[in-house]
């Protein structure tokens, strides 16, 4: 479902902003004047992207996706971009920057979250070993932070932004496991359970005005990941119990956003791709033929149509909404029964426009090519995250 037209497409938008320095939103505390640096001086790698996160997640899409399609030239851009930036000076510097002053909580648990997913990904891609060497001190860097945190956090963060604890313990838990940190796979799946094992009848007050991610579905996917299959099939039947019926009403309608150039609404447009990758997800979960499944990815459907156009135009959103598309696009081609190829293709029913890429066709092909078969994906990789 993943045309190389969309990765290339991605690819360029990422590629445009990842070394922008300006304008940038710092997460700096002074200490005094001579900390007044430029973003560049302060993260001689993740400087670009509007913010430091942002810019982080902008490589593992870059890595990502430069792994699907290595033959084309944004892929060669990408590895050149790695060789000069992932180096072990630049590191060194990142990882320095951990041990300023007021740096306890830069970046909690968000960043923390996404510089691990952007380890793991080096780690298990094909041609990327090096650079996963050169940058695994930063890795467990942010992987001890969370082991030193999490037997403090008596509760976790409910919130649609970025303080959302589970959606930090997924990425956690994917690099755990892929990289071999059997300590923090264990810390992240007791943390989970701590938090939200008991967690019953989700009432879905969502959304909030400024969410990228819902509180619900991104607490149902992170216990996917940290329980046998079992144990989760029971806990996701008391948690949404009325997912038959499309309750709780909210977590099936798709969000508008008012002002695109407003860089905290245009957080919506994240919500819509956020849910449909999580929807897909946990449909893939459930048993074949489960009757959840369809009324699941027709939601993830709609979802991830409604914002599709939007990722690229205005800078408040371009600068990360790529790597949510990608996370929902990827979480699509998980249904295996072609009911959202389908509905793409059938352009959502009338509820949205006919072509889910309109606004992005600059240098993509015929969006029909949504019909892909999954065979199209490269052999030599596995889905991320499983």
């Amino acid at each position: 479902m993943l045309t190389q037209d969309l990765g290339r497409r991605f690819m360029t938008i990422a590629l445009g902003h990842v070394t922008r320095e300006y304008p940038n939103k710092l997460d700096q505390v002074l200490t005094g004047p001579e900390d007044l640096r430029s973003p560049r001086a302060l993260h001689p790698i993740f400087f670009g992207s509007f913010d430091w996160h942002s810019c982080v997640h902008a490589y593992w899409l870059l890595a990502r996706l430069s792994g699907r399609f290595p033959d084309t030239a944004e892929a060669a851009q990408v590895r050149t971009l790695f060789a000069e930036a992932l180096t072990p000076e630049r590191v060194a510097a990142e990882c320095a920057y951990l041990a300023r002053p007021f740096t306890g909580t830069f970046e909690r648990p968000y960043g923390w979250a996404w510089s691990l997913a952007l380890c793991a990904e080096l780690r298990r891609a094909d041609g990327t070993e090096a650079w996963a060497a050169t940058l695994r001190p930063l890795g467990e860097a942010f992987g001890l932070r969370f082991l030193q945190h999490l037997p403090k956090a008596t509760y976790p963060v409910r919130s649609g932004v970025h303080s959302n604890t589970a959606i930090a313990l997924t990425l956690a838990m994917d690099y755990a496991r892929t990289c071999g940190d059997d300590a923090l796979a264990a810390m992240v799946a007791d943390t989970a359970r701590r938090w939200y094992l008991d967690d019953a009848d989700c009432q879905a007050w969502e959304p909030s005005g400024e969410d990228f991610l819902s509180p619900c579905l991104a607490e149902a996917e992170c216990m996917r990941r940290v329980l046998p299959a079992d144990a989760f099939f029971t806990w996701f039947g008391r948690f949404l119990p009325r997912l038959s019926r499309r309750e709780p009403a909210a977590l099936f309608q798709p969000v508008s956003v008012s002002d695109r150039s407003d860089g905290r609404l245009a957080h919506l447009d994240g919500l819509n791709f956020s849910r449909a990758w999580c929807w897909n997800n946990l449909a893939a979960a459930l048993p074949a033929g489960d009757p959840r499944c369809a009324v699941m990815r027709d939601a993830a459907g709609r979802h991830l149509a409604a914002s599709l156009p939007h990722v690229a135009g205005d800078y408040m959103g371009e600068h990360w909404l790529a790597t949510f598309a990608l996370l929902a696009i990827e979480g699509a081609e998980k249904a295996i029964d072609g009911s959202l190829a389908s509905w793409l293709r059938d352009g959502g029913g009338g509820t949205c426009r006919s072509d889910p890429l309109h606004g992005l066709r600059d240098g993509v092909g015929d969006p029909r090519g949504y019909e892909g078969a999954p065979g199209e994906r490269s052999s030599r990789r596995r889905a991320w995250p499983q």
